[in-house]
């Protein structure tokens, strides 16, 4: 749990500054102005009083309502120090949002000093292969296989062209080993369920392989499955960094496993869940990145749930602003057990996690009784591994819970290129979880 004296001045006074002039000057908050309190008050109050910025805000206002009056929006794209990106995220829902490279570059750069393994690589331009989604980052090619100078940008390499892993053959994962081996990034930064699927690959065939400096994390939720599976084939560290297109470099995951806020580049609200969905030590987190010259948000709804860590000082010795013991996933990946209590995409993988002989698993609870497990596992036994999955699953929701389970030959990602490892098919306002009377924790 953080206590205000837990952040510089500094980062007091970019918080006051950056809400003063988005009140003053912008259009987006202008509604927003009857909420502040005022300047007599704390700014940690100022910022609790406000309401959330939304997706749905931003699509109302944008782009005019976010640029300060000094930036001129057409110059800006003509120039190319900026330009638009479209974003669905795993919400499903399309956004616009104000893409500036150097601020991007920056908050990254912040982020790795949370990170001992990161910090020694940041100190120059490592070579960096990524396996990611191309929907998300990279060059979309399904028909045809791309050369490797077709998937190189600077310092680098895009190890994927296919929207869905499902088109993977032997020879194109035989490509990715083969090219790590060549390449010799210092880091590989990776969609958590990609690298596990090559890895499942890898570890079949007992092929070695390269092994960078450093694996980052990013993009999706890391299930404990993915990790089991990677450590079969990689031995290098590991770090997981969230944020998001919006908001920038949030919190990195340091060497002991905690996760820090990146108070150099951006402030956190934290918001509370009611006691019974998990009390204060878990809520959602509305972010506000500092440096942004283009693109001022204020208390963006990132969407996630996360839990403040208990545990007093870190071991790493960073101890400025929130930290994390876990991401908890994100809200649109919540289910309820059948007394209607939220259960954290975290839990459930906690509990999918302690089954043996899954590869991949995606959860969908169809009704408030009803939950529908989907598969994929090479076992023989697969009614024994059902009958298990039943049993674990009740146990989390409920005696009377219908569960069932199938299986696949593969799970693909949703239309975002992302894969959801959890949904619930009725609607969820994730404002009624909230503990109104729960104060941020970091006042």
């Amino acid at each position: 749990m953080q206590k205000a004296d837990c952040f510089s001045p500094e980062y007091h006074e970019y918080s006051r500054n950056l809400l003063e002039t988005a009140l003053k000057d912008l259009s987006a908050y202008r509604s927003w102005r009857a909420f502040d309190p005022g300047d007599r008050h704390p700014v940690d109050a100022r910022y609790a009083a406000l309401p959330a910025l939304t997706k749905k805000d931003i699509r109302d206002h944008f782009p005019v309502g976010f640029v300060p009056p000094d930036r001129d929006i057409k110059r800006g794209l003509q120039s190319g120090e900026i330009e638009f990106v479209k974003t669905s995220g795993t919400s499903n829902v399309s956004v616009t949002n104000i893409w500036n490279q150097k601020w991007w570059d920056g908050s990254e750069r912040a982020s790795w000093r949370l990170n001992s393994h990161a910090i020694r690589l940041a100190k120059g331009t490592p070579l960096e292969a990524i396996l990611a989604n191309p929907l998300n980052v990279g060059f979309v090619s399904n028909d045809e296989d791309l050369p490797m100078e077709k998937r190189r940008l600077a310092r680098f390499l895009y190890l994927n062209e296919k929207s869905d892993p499902a088109l993977w053959t032997p020879a194109l994962m035989d490509r990715m080993s083969d090219e790590l081996a060549e390449f010799r990034p210092a880091i590989l930064e990776a969609n958590p369920s990609l690298l596990a699927k090559l890895c499942r690959y890898l570890a079949g065939c007992g092929k070695k392989v390269f092994q960078p400096d450093l694996i980052v994390f990013t993009y999706e939720y890391p299930s404990v499955l993915h990790d089991r599976q990677i450590r079969r084939v990689f031995a290098s560290p590991t770090a997981s960094s969230y944020g998001s297109t919006e908001t920038g470099y949030v919190f990195m995951q340091c060497e002991e496993g905690k996760f820090h806020q990146n108070s150099e580049s951006c402030r956190v609200d934290f918001q509370p869940l009611k006691p019974r969905h998990g009390g204060h030590g878990i809520g959602r987190i509305l972010v506000t990145p500092f440096d942004n010259p283009w693109y001022r948000i204020i208390r963006f709804d990132v969407g996630d749930l996360v839990r403040l860590d208990q545990g007093g000082a870190c071991p790493c010795g960073r101890n400025s602003g929130i930290i994390l013991s876990a991401i908890e996933g994100r809200m649109a990946a919540v289910t309820l057990t059948l007394t209607g209590r939220l259960v954290t995409l975290r839990e459930l993988d906690n509990v999918i996690g302690g089954i043996s002989g899954i590869d991949e698993y995606a959860l969908e609870q169809t009704e408030k009784d009803s939950y529908d497990l989907a598969i994929v596992s090479q076992v023989k036994d697969k009614k024994a591994l059902a009958g298990e999955a039943r049993a674990l699953l009740r146990r989390l929701y409920g005696d009377g819970a219908k569960i069932s389970v199938r299986y696949e030959d593969a799970i693909s990602p949703d239309s975002t290129g992302k894969y959801r490892l959890a949904k619930a098919d009725f609607p969820l306002n994730g404002e009624d979880f909230l503990d109104e009377n729960g104060l941020p924790e970091n006042q």
